[in-house]
C-alpha cells in the first residue's frame, strides 16, 4: 500500500519564478520575423529603411533583408500562394506595401465613390488664401475671408494640408504653411508652380474715370 510519503514524493516538484535577466529584457519579445514584418508594414504610411525594421525587430539587418525577400516573393505569388493585389516596393531608401498597378482603377474607383473625403468649399477657400499668401496667421486668413476660420484650419491640419510655419514672438500668432502632401495632392512640385492670381481678379478699377 502506498503511503502518503510516497504519494507526495511522486509529485512533481514546483519550480521556483526566475526574474528575466537583462539581457533578455534589452531583446523584447521573440516574434516570426515575416508576420512581423507584415504588422509594420500595415500601420507604416511612410517607407521603412532595413535598420529601422531590424531595429524595431531587433533582428540582424541580413535576416530582415532576407525575410523581406521572401515576403515579396509570397505577394508575387512565387510560392504556393495565389499572386496578391499588394506588393512590396523599396522607394526612397525604404520598404512599404502598394497597391499593386493592375487593381489601381479598383482602388481610385473606391476612393473616390465609396469612401469620397472631398474638402468642402470653405477648406478649398481658406487652402488657396494658405497657399498664395503663405505663412499667414489665422487671424489674417479670417480678414481675407471675413468668416471664421478657426475649425477649416483645424481641418486642413488633421489632414496634412498645411502645417504651423513659425509663431510671432510679439503677438503670439501662429502662422500656417502648405505641405509636400498638397504639392502632392495637385501634382506639382513646388508653390511657384501655382497658376498667378492677378489674372482672375479685378484690377480695381471698375467706376472710376480714366486719369488724364
Amino acid at each position: 500500500m502506498e503511503t502518503d510519503t510516497a504519494r507526495t514524493e511522486n509529485l512533481p516538484t514546483e519550480q521556483p519564478d526566475t526574474e528575466p535577466t537583462a539581457e533578455e529584457l534589452a531583446a523584447g519579445p521573440v516574434v516570426d520575423l515575416a508576420r512581423g514584418l507584415e504588422a509594420i508594414f500595415m500601420v507604416a504610411d511612410q517607407p521603412q529603411s532595413i535598420v529601422s525594421l531590424a531595429t524595431a525587430l531587433n533582428a540582424p539587418v541580413a535576416e530582415i533583408r532576407k525575410t523581406i525577400t521572401a515576403l515579396r516573393a509570397d505577394f508575387d505569388g512565387e510560392g504556393e500562394g495565389p499572386r496578391r493585389g499588394f506588393e512590396l516596393r523599396e522607394v526612397g531608401g525604404g520598404w512599404r506595401i502598394y497597391v499593386r498597378a493592375d487593381y489601381d482603377a479598383a482602388v481610385r474607383d473606391f476612393v473616390y465613390t465609396q469612401n469620397p473625403s472631398r474638402l468642402s468649399q470653405a477648406a478649398l477657400e481658406t487652402l488657396a488664401v494658405i497657399a498664395y499668401k503663405q505663412p499667414i496667421s489665422r487671424g489674417a486668413i479670417a480678414a481675407v475671408r471675413a468668416v471664421n476660420v478657426d475649425s477649416v484650419v483645424r481641418t486642413l491640419l488633421s489632414r496634412g494640408l498645411i502645417t504651423e510655419a513659425f509663431t510671432d514672438n510679439e503677438t503670439g500668432a501662429i502662422h500656417y504653411e502648405t505641405t509636400e502632401l498638397m504639392l502632392v495632392q495637385l501634382g506639382i512640385n513646388s508653390i511657384a508652380e501655382l497658376p498667378p492670381i492677378s489674372p482672375l481678379l479685378s484690377d480695381g478699377s471698375d467706376g472710376f474715370d480714366e486719369q488724364r
